[in-house]
């Protein structure tokens, strides 16, 4: 009976250890749940700096240029440290912008760390430290196909302790350790780049702290 019960348990765990989809990164093994941080009504939770325009339609969230065309950003108002983020956009019109984390704002001036998002060939996925160091790591060529230019797209960005990862459409795209982003905490903020003629809309946003 002894050999019988541990054959038994055996039986039982080994499906959740070799279970799911590989395509996912192995976070979703660990701690903390998704939370949803758009409620597709409104942008309770969020505060808008700069003047570009930033407004809900048929439940996404849509950021477009304003008539002064200048940096505008959309930052949650918790703080998050060690989490993943992930969220889907399509670009109507251009497409330069970006989500931010670890950030602090002061009207429109920024600190903190951009995951690019950005027309085919101009690095969608690769960090970018504004107002610093400029580009830290920009994505391979050859992953320059991954961007679904007019169709829908899926980033995901797990941030731990120095370590960040981006993913674009389920494919990695960069990762990076850096001794200053571990050293800090701030807001998610999606960004509007300066110039005109941004429109991109975002949907199922979705942020899990790592405990």
């Amino acid at each position: 009976m002894k050999y019988f019960r541990i054959a038994l348990i055996v039986f039982f765990i080994t499906p959740i250890c070799v279970s799911g989809n590989f395509d996912n990164p192995p976070q979703e093994l660990e701690n903390g749940k998704w939370v949803s941080v758009f409620n597709g009504k409104d942008l309770a939770g969020w505060n808008i700096y700069g003047t570009e325009k930033w407004y809900v339609e048929d439940g996404e969230l849509v950021c477009e240029s304003g008539p002064e065309k200048e940096y505008g950003y959309l930052a949650t108002e918790k703080k998050y440290t060690d989490f993943e983020f992930k969220i889907d956009f399509i670009q109507e019109s251009n497409g330069n912008s970006g989500v931010f984390f670890r950030s602090s704002i002061e009207g429109t001036k920024i600190t903190g760390w951009q995951v690019e998002v950005a027309p085919t060939g101009h690095d969608t996925g690769g960090i970018y430290e504004s107002y610093g160091r400029g580009w830290l790591v920009q994505i391979p060529d050859e992953k320059e196909n991954i961007l679904k230019m007019g169709k829908w797209n899926t980033l995901r960005i797990r941030v731990v302790g120095d370590k960040v990862t981006t993913w674009l459409n389920g494919v990695k795209m960069v990762e990076l350790e850096d001794e200053k982003i571990g050293e800090a905490t701030g807001s998610i903020a999606l960004q509007i780049h300066s110039g005109g003629g941004i429109k991109i809309r975002w949907k199922n946003a979705l942020v899990k702290e790592i405990l």
